[in-house]
Formats: C-alpha cells, structure tokens, sequence
C-alpha cells in the first residue's frame, strides 16, 4: 500500500480519553478512532491486524474439528428467560443492551450466545450418532459497561469468537474441552505473544470448571497469582492458598473488655497485644435476590484475611433456590444510611459479634428477620479468640466456638488469596503476582442450559439425555489491543510479525530523487509478489517525519532508500530491536522474504 493513498492520521500528542499505553499509541498511530463512549471504528491499519488474528483463530479452531457459523445478534428475551439469565444480565449485571420492538416484543443485543446456540441444538441434534459436534462464530459482541475504558479492553461493542461443544457425557466434554485448550495456546503463541493460562471463575456463564488465558502486561485489569515451578496459577477471584500459621493466643479465658477505639484490626491488636490470626472479624453484606428478597449475610473470618466477594457471591448464588430465586442482584456492604432501612438500633460496627442478635432487623422485607451466618476456614478452628462483643468499643478475649459462640453451620472458603502465600500443590511454593489482559475464556458448562431450555439427545440404549456444553471464547479486538499493551516502547507500537498489518515499510527520503524511488518502487512491487506485505512511504514530506511514523505504527522492518544506495545497499532496521544494518539491494527481498517466514 503506498502511503500518499491511503487514510492515514497520526497524532503528536496524546489523546485525552486515553489512560494506558497501548490506547494512546493505537489512537495516536491511526488505528482507531472513539465515536462515542466505549464505541470505536476501526480504520484500515487495525482492520487488517484484526482481519490476521481472525484468521490464526479460524485456522486453529479448524483444526481441532470445529465448525464456523454465524448467529443472530439480535436474542428474543424468551429464551434468556428460559435459561434464567435475563434478569441477571439485564438487571443484576445490567451488561444486556435491551430493547422493544414495534410489537412490543422484547429483545436483547447479543454480549453472549450460549441460549441461541442451544435452542439451534436443540432443534437439530437429536441422536448420540451426531455427537460430539463444535459450532463456533467470530461475531461482534456488544455489552453495557457501566464505565467503559481502555479503548478495545472494555467496550461496548467488540468482535469475538464464541465457540459451543456439544457431547454426550463428562468423558466426552473433557476432550473437547482439552482441544480448546490447545486451539487457544496454539492461537496466542501464533499470535507471538507472552501469556499464562490460568484458573477462573466462571461467573454468570457458570458451569463446573474454567480457564482463563491472560496476556501478560503491567497495565492488565486482573491479577494472576501463580507459583514459579509453573503447577499453579489462578485468577485472584478464583486463587486458592494456604494461609499463614495461627500463632499461639495469648488470651486462655472468655473475658469482655473495653476496647476504646479500637475499630480496625490493627487498632486492637495494637491495644490487645495480639497477632491478627487471633481475631475473628465479621463482616456484614446485604444481598438481593432478583425475586426482590433481601438477605443480611453475616461473614466470620480470621482477622489478617479478607473477604472475596466473588467467591462469597458464588456460595450466594447456589442458596438462591432456597429464597425463591434463580440468581443475586447485588451484594454490597450496607453503609450507615442503608441500615437505616432494616435497623432498630444503630449496628456496633467494629466491634459486631459472630452472634449478632437478629433483634436488630426491623423490616419485614428481609428473610425471616435473621441473618445468614457463613464462617471462613480460617475460622474454624481457631481457639481463645478475639471478637467483637456487640457493643461499640468493646471485645471479648479468650471466646470459643460451640462453647461461647454458635460455629455457623455454613462452612466455606471465602478468602482472598494473597501474595506470599504457600501453594496448596506445594507448600514450598509461594504465591507470585502478575498483571495479566484476559484474552480468553473457557468453560465446562455441563447441563445447565440443556437442562434448562430441553435439548435433549437418544443415547445409544434409546434414553433421552440432556446434551452436555462446553463454552469457548477468544476476544478477537481485545486480543489485538493487549498485543500492543504487551510491546511497545517511548517511539510507538510494535507488532509481532504475525498478525502486524504490513511487514515491511519502505521510506523515500526523498521523493524527487529518480533513484531513490525507482529502487523504492522495485523492492515494494518484488517484496509484494513474495507475499512479503509491504507499504511505501511515498508521501512528501521530511524524512524525520516518515521515520516518526514508521516507528509510531510498530511495521517489523524498515526499509530505507537513502545515502547507502551510492553503495548499491539499503537500510534495514528491525522495529523491535532497532538493529540497523546494511544490505545489497540485490539481497533484500531473499533476506527479507527469510526473516518474515521464520516468526
């Protein structure tokens, strides 16, 4: 492509909407432009950059037996609501753009297609004969986020590839599930990038299992916590640990104490002269359920832990059927205005008990007027602890569970996992940290949307099943914008060789040159018929300017027609290490042709 015809703006300055790197540089290099909040165009340059990681994702889905189709984006409401997660994705996680048709009828923009797949099994998969079968679709996707940013990383409307196994048992799942795994790591190491697949949770998608596949990059939204002999590494939302040792407590009789301003864990222990892994701190949540009841959920924890509100709203999420509800709205931490709702009395925060008295709660609304008490692991087995005493600036010493506080009969792991911790695998091992772009997603759904909307299958013996999913996403655009959040420097992008939008760039110091540009000319017309994609620098204007951009849009090798070709030579410069040397005309298309062919 020569530049002199081609749609091409690039910024000096930083754009203003833009907070990290790989934003600034994909908007200041000309290869998208914001239209409106979470919303971008995506210009030539990108364009074919996304059009290259489709195809690498094409090519490995391929191969590991799926099938390419394209569904609708726009989603009748019935069947979100037959799978019980139009509330939760257009209320409670509130990402569905939603709508009304002229027939009043409702409908949904598509932020996932696991309902529409499923109805489309369900119409046409009737024997175990036609198992196991994997329908993918590389789609836009569009999704409400309350605070859209990052330009590509958290948009409004992005392009994915969403792909859907359909079998006949765990066994059989599991397979499937392993070709995916290895279609993504093949897809990503294609793509010439860094990552590290790890443990996650699966969220509103549900299913039994998932893994996440994170870019790694220190502007990344999630933390990876992992161990170095490479057998362990998770999300923080799903990362399990061993905590650290209890210490012995000083405390060996219940006694109530006061405790003058003392409402932070590190007050009292301060005062009280004790470890925190002595303290049992409880934290209250208020949850709503999407049928409009309200829970008031009482966590005791060990007092150097903290509360992962993934996992506690996961364990919330599993008691919804016995509140009458199919999934949580909200779970949040009531602020004083809020307790004012449901409160007699003002709530000792601080200093609250693991037997908080239900006397507190006024409002009918909520069930049953009592709490929900749920302990931690942590917890559990902790003796002579430090608690609160229900009272503000008082605690209790010396307390113990079954003997001077009820042990919850809810028992389960809500911890956050943290740096420093030793590794369940591997007490040896310690917990590292990473920032990491998730790039990727898969699941092991199960049953829970055939159950849900009947589609069912005859196995071999003629008894009808429900077909067991899998649920595999790559986001295309995402992924496109971590590769550059991944590798740039303070000159501009660059792309791996892979999935750049050209090769190679030649640069014309000087247009009016004859032999500058008959040679120019010569390369960029041989280096294309090698399928060597090359772009030609035949704009006017200073040389200073075309090598700011050359570096700017990130094209793996530059070519430059100048001073040397009195030697009969050029200048080739490698973006990513800037090496710069000189080499025969004669010789650069064969060197070039090898180097592009070898990443």
């Amino acid at each position: 492509m020569r530049l002199s015809q081609m749609l091409f703006v690039t910024l000096r300055e930083d754009p203003a909407e833009a907070e990290i790197p790989s934003h600034k540089l994909l908007v200041r290099a000309g290869y998208i432009r914001r239209i409106g909040s979470g919303i971008y165009a995506y210009l030539p340059l990108m364009w074919r950059v996304l059009q290259k990681v489709s195809q690498i994702v094409r090519e490995e889905m391929n191969a590991a037996g799926a099938q390419e189709c394209l569904l609708p984006q726009l989603q009748p409401s019935e069947l979100w609501k037959e799978s019980g997660r139009w509330e939760t994705y257009t209320k409670a996680e509130g990402i569905m753009f939603s709508l009304m048709d002229r027939q009043e009828r409702e409908l949904g923009l598509g932020p996932t297609h696991e309902e529409v797949i499923t109805t489309v099994a369900k119409d046409m998969i009737r024997s175990y004969r036609q198992l196991p079968v994997n329908l993918y679709q590389i789609q836009t996707k569009f999704r409400d986020e309350i605070r859209p940013r990052f330009g590509l990383m958290r948009g409004r409307e992005f392009i994915m590839k969403d792909a859907y196994s359909f079998n006949e048992d765990e066994a059989s799942l599991q397979k499937s599930y392993e070709a995916m795994d290895q279609a993504y790591r093949n897809i990503i190491s294609r793509c010439g990038l860094a990552f590290r697949a790890v443990e996650a949770d699966s969220g509103a998608i549900g299913g039994s299992a998932s893994q996440e596949f994170m870019i790694l990059a220190e502007a990344g939204e999630d933390e990876v916590l992992y161990t170095e002999d490479g057998n362990y590494a998770a999300n923080v939302e799903k990362a399990v640990s061993l905590p650290a040792d209890v210490e012995k407590s000083p405390f060996t009789s219940y006694e109530k104490k006061e405790t003058p301003d003392c409402n932070t864990i590190e007050k009292l222990c301060q005062f009280l002269q004790c470890s925190p892994t002595n303290i049992v701190k409880n934290v209250l949540y208020e949850a709503v359920y999407d049928n409009g009841k309200t829970v008031l959920v009482l966590v005791s924890i060990r007092g150097d832990q903290e509360v992962n509100d993934v996992k506690l709203n996961n364990e919330l999420v599993k008691l919804a059927p016995q509140y009458q509800a199919n999934t949580l709205l909200s779970l949040t931490v009531p602020d004083e205005n809020a307790q004012k709702k449901w409160t007699t009395d003002p709530l000792p925060v601080g200093y609250i008990s693991p037997s908080l008295k239900d006397d507190y709660i006024a409002a009918g609304e909520y069930i049953e007027g009592k709490f929900l008490r749920i302990v931690d692991q942590t917890a559990v087995d902790l003796e002579n602890f430090v608690t609160g005493a229900d009272e503000t600036n008082y605690h209790v010493t010396g307390g113990n569970w079954k003997k001077d506080f009820p042990l919850p009969s809810l028992l389960c792991d809500l911890r956050t996992a943290m740096v420093g911790d030793r590794a369940v695998h591997d007490p040896s091992q310690t917990l590292a940290s990473a920032r990491g772009i998730e790039v990727g997603h898969i699941f092991q759904l199960g049953t829970k949307y055939s159950q849900a909307m009947g589609a069912t299958f005859t196995d071999e013996n003629g008894e009808e099943k429900p077909i067991v999913m899998g649920c595999y996403g790559v986001g295309v655009s995402r992924l496109a914008q971590a590769a550059v959040e991944q590798s740039y420097d303070k000159d501009g992008i660059i792309w791996p060789v892979a999935i750049a939008p050209y090769h190679v760039i030649i640069i014309v110091p000087n247009i009016n040159d004859q032999n500058q540009m008959e040679i120019a000319q010569n390369l960029y017309n041989e280096l294309n018929k090698r399928g060597v994609e090359t772009m030609l620098d035949d704009r006017d204007e200073r040389a200073g300017v075309k090598f700011k951009d050359a570096d700017l849009i990130g094209i793996p090798y530059r070519v430059v027609t100048g001073r040397s070709l009195k030697s009969g030579k050029v200048e080739v410069v490698t973006r990513k290490s800037k090496e710069s040397q000189e080499i025969a005309v004669t010789e650069v298309v064969q060197t070039l042709n090898h180097w592009v062919k070898q990443n």
